[in-house]
């Protein structure tokens, strides 16, 4: 093996185990139930702040993960192993809605409802945490949760006449003004980002349920992005209207090279060669689009807006682990040895620029190479799961 590959198996084993692990067990656990809904970017705790479904989901996504692919012998399984009960237990008791079915957006500090709406890529997210914890421990009242998840979101978001899924609803599922994921997003009927990730939610479920009601969501899915996400130029279109009609001409480099592992990995899991090899050729077409973003000191930035012509040059925490990710599995099935490189190098200025020497990653790095502390360390978006993910999936792909 490169010696460069066994040095980064062992620098983000390193990190996940003794950085991020650690990080949220020991500093943002609350006691109370749950975890501390926000550190601000100078990383101090904001106890009162509230706890967004999100944030729990994606804890408790990535804890799952990290014992499923650890094991019992891993002497970090033990104390994983209980953070993901307690992310478990609280979204089961307190983030589902056992009245109206769904989950809610977000709690106050004491675990009381604080936004009670449907929006369907916080319900995607816990599906997907649902059924990992399920793989990870076999607890069917994760699945059958999980299950039901999947029926609340085929019920009330899937569009039966042009398709694909609509943002949200009230928290009894009725039409809802303001559908926007967050205040710098467009209120529009239907998004790539909701899209992308109920096709992840989805690819996680059918992994450990082979359940056809699943299976023929999962491939529906995988079709829509084919047919209407991804833009001639390998780019994904980011928002439309309900007949599919795009909002913007703006393009965003982290999901362009995030999508372009989830929707062939989705392809894998369902195990469909013809159609494997059709996403294969579009997922790398999206890669390369991402690598527009690409910088010569390894990282990529943000996003583009051709009509504007503004370009936001952070380089964004998540999009630097999801751009290690996919070049790595564009190498994998490729072999082609500039992805590998690009990984190599992404990875290098992680490490050397974005990873907090008291704790986890920060937000970005500014355009002018200073580090934002504006924005949080901890919190509503700033989870785990990214830089989690990135790490697991580095050790099983090298």
């Amino acid at each position: 093996m490169d010696k460069r590959l066994e040095k980064m198996i062992q620098e983000v084993s390193l990190e996940i185990k003794t950085d991020i692990l650690p990080f949220w067990k020991e500093k943002m656990t609350d006691p109370e139930g749950g975890f501390y809904g926000r550190m601000d970017g100078h990383g101090n705790i904001c106890k009162d702040a509230p706890k967004g479904g999100i944030l729990n989901a994606r804890i408790l996504w990535t804890f799952a993960a990290a014992c499923e692919q650890l094991g019992e012998h891993d002497p970090l399984y033990e104390s994983v192993s209980g953070v993901m009960r307690h992310a478990k237990e609280y979204i089961q008791e307190h983030l589902i809605d056992h009245q109206d079915g769904g989950s809610f957006w977000c709690l106050d500090s004491k675990g009381e409802v604080l936004d009670g709406k449907k929006q369907f890529y916080s319900i995607a997210f816990t599906i997907y945490a649902l059924a990992q914890h399920y793989a990870a421990t076999g607890e069917k009242e994760s699945l059958q949760t999980a299950l039901e998840l999947f029926d609340s979101i085929e019920e009330h978001s899937l569009d039966r006449v042009d398709g694909g899924y609509i943002e949200a609803c009230t928290r009894d599922w009725q039409p809802i003004q303001d559908m926007r994921l967050s205040e710098k997003d467009r209120n529009d009927a239907k998004t790539m980002n909701t899209h992308l990730h109920i096709l992840e939610a989805y690819t996680g479920l059918y992994r450990v349920c082979k359940q056809e009601k699943v299976r023929e969501a999962l491939r529906r899915t995988i079709m829509l992005f084919l047919e209407h996400i991804v833009g001639k130029d390998g780019h994904l279109v980011l928002f439309f209207d309900e007949k599919w009609n795009a909002t913007t001409p703006a393009f965003s480099y982290g999901h362009d090279i995030e999508c372009s592992w989830l929707l062939k990995e989705a392809a894998l899991v369902l195990s469909d060669e013809a159609l494997t090899e059709q996403v294969s050729a579009v997922c790398a077409r999206i890669a390369l689009a991402a690598v527009e973003g690409l910088q010569e000191d390894g990282s990529m930035i943000y996003e583009h807006d051709p009509e504007t012509l503004h370009t936001d040059r952070d380089r964004h925490w998540w999009v630097q682990a999801e751009s290690v990710v996919g070049f790595l599995w564009q190498w994998k099935y490729s072999g082609e040895q500039i992805w590998l490189e690009r990984a190599l190098n992404c990875w290098e200025f992680i490490k050397t620029r974005l990873i907090a020497p008291d704790g986890e990653w920060y937000w970005s790095i500014k355009d002018d190479g200073s580090v934002n502390l504006e924005d949080d360390r901890a919190g509503f978006w700033k989870c785990p799961y990214h830089n989690g993910r990135m790490c697991l999936e580095v050790m099983k792909i090298i």
